[in-house]
């Protein structure tokens, strides 16, 4: 009886414990709860970060296995995070030399660490860099957008200096419309976006870049992302790469023409 007591108190205080744990998140604003999935997140990748801060792994076989082009191939490597990982190049670009190359979560700094492996060493004729929407969102850590930009710039430069086009894509829009979607907006506040946007299609008017502008097809008329190209607020579904798959084909082609 006693042993089953013990239980019963054991029990009851895990409850509580639960519960008030549920109490307390109830309370919690919405910008401390932003915080605190971050928080979560990031303890979540400590692991992978201290032992391979840029994720140079995550390629290497399929890197090795790709090979050098074949003559007359028009290689074109998509470099980002989730938003490009997500994407199903084959299914949107079919029998093009489409080569992804995005990793979820990933930053601008995490980026240009594995640019060499990832894209120079390809020997693409394009890269199509997609970057910036986790810097924004603190990942990695605070950053600053002249910090995004630099790195962003240090990558375009490197490409050049291969003689690899360089393609800078938007940063996409976010919206909170879902309950998925509702700490998506907190994390990335909407002004920075466009900030960063104007950054990117600056440097490429006064670099010989290419600007792809995805913000512009899918932004709505508050400054969000439209609600059905994302259930989550940040990633697009197949709606929301069926906009951006022709915007991407018409810049390659654009690029690929002036080289």
């Amino acid at each position: 009886m006693m042993r089953s007591g013990i239980h019963f108190v054991i029990a009851v205080g895990s409850a509580l414990t639960l519960l008030l744990s549920f109490a307390g998140a109830q309370q919690m604003t919405p910008e401390q709860r932003a915080n605190q999935q971050l928080e979560e997140y990031r303890k979540s990748r400590i692991d992978v970060w201290m032992n391979d801060f840029g994720e140079l792994g995550r390629y290497r076989e399929a890197n090795t296995a790709l090979g050098s082009p074949a003559p007359g191939e028009k290689r074109v490597v998509f470099m980002g995070d989730s938003i490009t990982d997500g994407w199903n190049l084959s299914e949107y670009f079919p029998a093009k030399p489409y080569v992804n190359r995005g990793i979820g979560g990933q930053t601008t700094p995490q980026m240009l660490i594995r640019f060499r492996p990832d894209v120079i060493d390809l020997h693409p004729r394009l890269v199509v860099i997609l970057a910036g929407t986790n810097d924004i969102g603190g990942n990695t850590g605070p950053m600053r957008l002249e910090d995004i930009e630099n790195n962003i710039a240090s990558m375009a430069e490197l490409a050049r200096v291969h003689d690899i086009g360089v393609i800078l894509a938007s940063v996409l829009p976010v919206h909170n419309y879902t309950p998925e979607a509702e700490l998506r907006l907190i994390r990335r506040p909407p002004a920075k976006i466009p900030d960063l946007n104007r950054w990117l299609k600056d440097y490429c008017t006064k670099n010989h870049c290419l600007y792809l502008d995805y913000f512009s097809a899918m932004v709505n008329e508050k400054g969000m992302l439209r609600k059905e190209l994302a259930q989550d607020g940040l990633h697009p579904n197949d709606e929301g790469y069926k906009v951006m798959a022709p915007l991407a084909e018409k810049a390659i082609e654009k690029a690929l023409a002036e080289r």
